[in-house]
């Protein structure tokens, strides 16, 4: 029996193109409103991680410099890079989707990894992977 990316062990599937890339931590400030932050949101993002902006926004520490790279990001972009905070993420980071991973393109994807020298995604970086309902489409379980 042929066994295609809904059937295959999660570890043979192709590896996320994000678990590799980091561009959009490395180009984008992160502001979203203080109450996303622990203690006021459980499992909010913990506050000595951000940079108070204003009376209602904060912004991911290293977001708001010139040259942004959020205190989260771990790796080199590009290379090996991933979030530290993914599970309670702001809200911002969950709204930038990657290019094609659902089907439609992201402009900001493509910004920020063209930034960094990297080419934009096309749906051919997500051949082989599998959707699965209620988690991010292509990672792992538990990502």
């Amino acid at each position: 029996m042929a066994t295609d990316a809904r059937t295959r062990p999660e570890s043979t599937l192709p590896r996320h193109p994000c678990l590799r890339c980091g561009a959009c931590c490395a180009s984008y400030r992160v502001a979203f409103y203080w109450a996303e932050t622990a203690p006021h949101t459980p499992d909010g993002i913990p506050q000595s991680l951000t940079r108070k902006l204003d009376p209602l926004r904060v912004a991911m520490a290293g977001t708001d410099q010139p040259a942004p790279r959020c205190v989260a990001l771990r790796g080199m972009v590009g290379e090996d890079a991933h979030c530290s905070e993914y599970a309670r993420r702001p809200s911002p980071c969950h709204e930038l989707k990657p290019a094609w991973e659902d089907g439609r393109p992201s402009p900001q994807c493509d910004r920020a990894r063209l930034r960094h020298g990297l080419t934009p995604l096309t749906p051919a970086d997500w051949a082989g992977r599998a959707f699965v309902p209620g988690r991010q489409a292509g990672l792992p379980a538990g990502e």
